[in-house]
C-alpha cells in the first residue's frame, strides 16, 4: 500500500452506525420503503436530519410514523409524519 492510501473500503457495520428508524403505517405495522428501509446513521443528529429531509417521501409510501432506535433501544416514537 502506498503512503496515504486509504485502506480497502468496507461497508459500515451496525455497530459503526447504530441509529436507525422503524417506519410504521397508521396501524403501527412496519412499512418497508425501497432504498430507505436499511438506512443507518452514526449519530442521532444525522438520523433526525435525514428523516426531516425525507419525511414527505416516506409519507407517500404509506409511512404514518417513525420510531428512532439506537441499536435495539427505542429512543423515542412513534412520531407522526402528518403535517
Amino acid at each position: 500500500m502506498l503512503p496515504g492510501q486509504p485502506p480497502t473500503f468496507r461497508q459500515p457495520s451496525a455497530s459503526d452506525r447504530p441509529w436507525w428508524w422503524r417506519m410504521e403505517d397508521a396501524s403501527g405495522e412496519v412499512v418497508e420503503v425501497p432504498d430507505h428501509d436499511d438506512q443507518r446513521f452514526t449519530n442521532q443528529g444525522d438520523a433526525e436530519s435525514w428523516v426531516g429531509e425525507i419525511w414527505a417521501e416516506l409519507a407517500e409510501h404509506g409511512v404514518a410514523a417513525v420510531t428512532l432506535f439506537e441499536h435495539e433501544r427505542q429512543v423515542y416514537g412513534p412520531m407522526s409524519l402528518s403535517a
